[in-house]
């Protein structure tokens, strides 16, 4: 039997921010596409929720997925001939209201799976 003196390892976050910025990219490429905010905010929520379930401790940072629909659309700007209007580059950024909503859901519901779990 081994025991370990130092304190227990932590899990890297590094992964779990990947997968924000790649979920921040798709929602954002999503939304120059189709250019529907409504679609986007669903896409923005349900991103935000997953990530709150995966790592439910200090939720708000996972609105960071939000903040990579501005950037998307700025880079299509740039890059490609898509030119947003002024409407759709608001509504980008009104675009991580429903990742708070999600990113908080998401944890809310992580730590009743884990007081359900721990009730057996």
């Amino acid at each position: 039997m081994t025991t370990e003196s130092g304190p227990p390892r932590a899990r890297s976050d590094a992964p779990i921010y990947v997968l924000a910025a790649v979920a921040g990219i798709a929602t954002g490429w999503a939304d120059v596409t189709s250019n529907d905010l409504l679609f986007t905010a669903l896409l923005v929520l349900m991103a935000c929720m997953l990530l709150g379930l995966l790592r439910p401790r200090w939720p708000w940072r996972w609105v960071v997925v939000g903040m990579f629909i501005p950037l998307t659309e700025l880079t299509a700007y740039l890059i490609l001939t898509v030119k947003p209007t002024r409407a759709q580059v608001y509504g980008s950024f009104l675009a991580a209201l429903p990742g708070i909503a999600g990113a908080y859901g998401g944890s809310l519901m992580r730590g009743v799976w884990d007081n359900l779990r721990r009730g057996k």
